[in-house]
């Protein structure tokens, strides 16, 4: 058993391609057919322990090749912290998503929404506030987690279906993750291949502004052809919503303070703990009637009362009562508690990716496609094949970046390619598509967050599965391929 440099690409000489393909073909068989048992209750249990069983299968491919089972436990420990962030994350968004019902944050969000976007732009124009406010944040999650889920409360209340909403969402906050000099992925993608930032994002947006621009054009196509016989009178949705909350642009203030925050790169736990505190802070001032709700409390509120209200919205599952049907799932919020099953599925994720890594797995893959290319273009496809496949079997976007970054730097620079190159097919086939993979950590947070199954919102991404068809079409037809002036040999 050997290793790189790079803690993060373990190397397994003696793992042949087949044992390194088995477990991801045992996986992909195994959850296909338990989605087609369970449906979309796949996401409650029985997905995590697929993903347990194709970590143990990783395992023994492992043993047969002399891994030792302390490397592999090692491994996915390493794993287990590297997500440790988002993990909290999650906990946090669930937070605040629990705080801005109670506060009337988010059905002021609605409220306005209501008000403003029509079934004719709303797909659209969903798409548009999400990528400003992704490239202003450096952020798909805070996008979703923010403005994501008034998006999807105001496209169910006007009948657009939520997969529709959720692509729309996803499509525009991708954008903004992938072109923000903010995003974490922008600067690490050219760090791994050892191009300069502002040089990366500049080469990217050739292949990005097609990109986007199509998915806009597709969802001007469907709101157009939109049917939203079926949405309810919004005037009495509107009043049903001022029934309930205390309604005013003033509420708009918490999640503009997350926003500068994220802006002024505050860490997102900071911010999202802020959001949360003032979320609170306005349920307090501005609605007082919804937590005397919340605990049964008809006359006056003591502050033992108030603090039981306000943890409640936190941590558990959270409802304000309506007589409106449509209303009611849109007043309503799991908290805390409500992400700890998409959490379950990253920490089963986390194993399956670590088992994986420690036998050596991961980097035996990217080399068989590495070999595999004798073009230019091959070479573009090589790299785009390498980060799907890391996407789904690594779980993780950081190492889709990471270890095809490390593995076809050599080859580009060897072919003449600049740098350049390399960054900008890691992030249009790395970041954008692992939102496309249910147990991804992407897909598993865009997922939970919105409330929207990976399998109903796929095939409305469209940002994020069009952005390696791009690369790929470029790289074919040699546009925008930039070179180096020489070609480097050793």
């Amino acid at each position: 058993m050997t290793e790189t440099n790079d803690p993060d690409i373990a190397q397994n000489p003696e793992l042949s391609i087949w044992e390194a393909l088995i477990p991801v073909i045992i996986l992909i068989a195994l959850l296909a057919y338990n989605v087609f048992v369970f449906g979309d209750d796949a996401l409650s249990g029985s997905n995590q322990f697929i993903l347990l069983i194709g970590g143990a299968v990783a395992a023994i491919m492992g043993f047969r090749n002399k891994v030792t089972y302390r490397r592999m436990m090692d491994e996915v420990g390493s794993n287990l912290a590297s997500v440790t962030e988002p993990i909290l994350i999650l906990l946090f968004v669930g937070a605040l998503a629990g705080t801005w019902l109670v506060s009337g944050v988010i059905p002021s969000m609605i409220y306005y929404g209501l008000k403003i976007l029509n079934p004719s732009i709303f797909l659209p124009a969903s798409v548009v506030i999400c990528a400003i406010i992704s490239v202003a944040t450096g952020s798909s999650w805070t996008t979703t987690a923010t403005v994501g889920i008034a998006l999807i409360g105001i496209g169910t209340a006007i009948g657009v279906d939520t997969g529709m909403v959720a692509g729309a969402v996803i499509s525009g906050a991708y954008f903004g993750d992938k072109m923000s000099p903010l995003s974490d992925t922008t600067n690490l993608a050219p760090a791994m291949a050892g191009a300069k930032l502002f040089e990366h994002i500049r080469y990217m947006a050739y292949t990005t502004v097609p990109t986007i621009t199509i998915t806009l054009i597709i969802f001007i196509i469907i709101s157009l052809t939109l049917d939203t016989s079926s949405a309810v009178d919004t005037n009495e949705l509107l009043a049903d919503i001022e029934k309930s909350f205390y309604i005013s642009p003033v509420l708009f203030l918490v999640p503009v303070v997350v926003i500068l925050l994220i802006i002024r790169k505050t860490r997102p736990l900071i911010a999202l703990l802020a959001g949360v505190l003032f979320g609170a802070l306005f349920a307090v001032i501005f609605q007082p009637q919804v937590l005397a709700e919340l605990v049964g409390k008809a006359d006056g509120m003591s502050f033992s009362d108030t603090y039981q209200a306000i943890l409640y919205a936190i941590t558990v599952d959270t409802a304000v009562s309506t007589d409106n049907e449509t209303l009611q799932d849109l007043f309503s919020s799991g908290g805390m508690y409500g992400m700890l099953g998409t959490i379950w599925l990253i920490v089963c994720a986390m194993v399956f990716g670590g088992i994986m890594d420690a036998i050596g797995a991961l980097a035996r893959i990217s080399q068989a496609l590495l070999k595999m290319a004798d073009s230019t273009f091959s070479l573009f496809a090589s790299t785009v094949a390498s980060c799907l496949a890391l996407n789904v079997t690594a779980s993780d976007q950081y190492l889709a970046l990471v270890v095809p970054g490390k593995m076809f730097s050599k080859a580009y620079a060897d072919r003449g390619l600049a740098p350049e190159n390399l960054s900008r097919t890691l992030e249009d086939s790395g970041t954008v598509t692992s939102v496309l993979v249910p147990w991804n950590t992407c897909g598993a947070y865009q997922s939970g967050v919105l409330g929207v199954s990976v399998m109903d919102y796929f095939v409305y991404a469209i940002f994020n599965y069009l952005s390696p068809f791009m690369t790929l079409l470029f790289a074919a037809f040699s546009i925008k391929i930039k070179q180096l002036r020489e070609p480097q040999t050793d």
